[in-house]
């Protein structure tokens, strides 16, 4: 990709990208720029990665082809507000603000201005992200693929219209730490049993990673796989009926709406 890219605030999930896009040979180091209140952040990845940095926001928009917004949605306004006399309608817009719609950043911007929405996750930062991508009519075929290989390149990107990025924030933004409290929980009951915690956790974890490596790479249905799992009358089925008769599924299912009825009304 012969572009240039800036991020503007270069916290956990900007360096994530950054790290990702240089890593998979997308993105010259010389060519990223990020900026950020914080200069320890800058700074530190500068020296890890070799971009280059700056205090100035309107510097790093001259700068760049594109534009990734990664301040937090109570800022995408003071944001735009510095930049945007400086930016043009060659350049692309992305935002990765929760509850920031296209809308909101047009009004903010112009209506000729490229913009592209991202809901990412942090499970970015290990290189294992999921991110959901959209963009308005400005955006050509050709400039918003290079924008999901760019978030394609730490994890699965996914296509989807704007009406269901709060649903992408109840699968994939908020359920890490859904999956963090299921990987303790299962570690708990592990030290119940009398199992050392280090290795609880470590085998919990890892029981987490393959199942859903499973589903990934097989492509059954993951009520196919827990079927594979169920023999008749053994451990599994009687863990399973315990799990259902707490209601396991309809509580899971219940805090995915929840997350998606709030990002809706941010």
């Amino acid at each position: 990709m012969n572009k240039k890219i800036s991020f503007l605030g270069c916290g956990n999930m900007a360096q994530a990208i950054i790290n990702g896009v240089i890593k998979a040979n997308l993105v010259d180091p010389r060519n990223v720029m990020a900026t950020d209140f914080d200069v320890n952040k800058t700074n530190y990845i500068k020296e890890t990665l070799g971009i280059s940095i700056s205090n100035d926001n309107n510097e790093a928009v001259n700068f760049a082809d594109i534009i990734v917004l990664c301040v937090k949605p109570q800022h995408i306004k003071s944001l735009l507000a510095d930049v945007k006399n400086v930016i043009t309608n060659k350049q692309t817009i992305v935002s990765i603000a929760a509850g920031v719609d296209i809308k909101m950043l047009q009004a903010l911007l112009d209506d000729d201005k490229k913009i592209v929405r991202v809901m990412p996750n942090t499970p970015a930062l290990v290189g294992e992200g999921a991110s959901a991508l959209c963009k308005n009519k400005n955006v050509t075929e050709e400039e918003f693929k290079e924008i999901v290989d760019m978030f394609s390149s730490f994890g699965v990107a996914e296509v989807v219209t704007e009406n269901l990025i709060d649903a992408v924030v109840g699968v994939s933004g908020s359920s890490p730490a859904f999956v963090y409290m299921f990987i303790e929980a299962l570690a708990d009951g592990a030290v119940l049993e009398g199992l050392p915690r280090d290795k609880a956790i470590k085998m919990a974890a890892q029981a987490v990673l393959g199942s859903a490596k499973m589903v990934l790479e097989t492509g059954d249905h993951p009520g196919k796989l827990k079927d594979n799992v169920c023999s008749p009358a053994g451990t599994t089925i009687e863990a399973v009926y315990a799990l259902e008769k707490n209601n396991f599924r309809g509580t899971v299912i219940e805090a995915v709406h929840k997350a998606a009825e709030k990002n809706r009304n941010m």
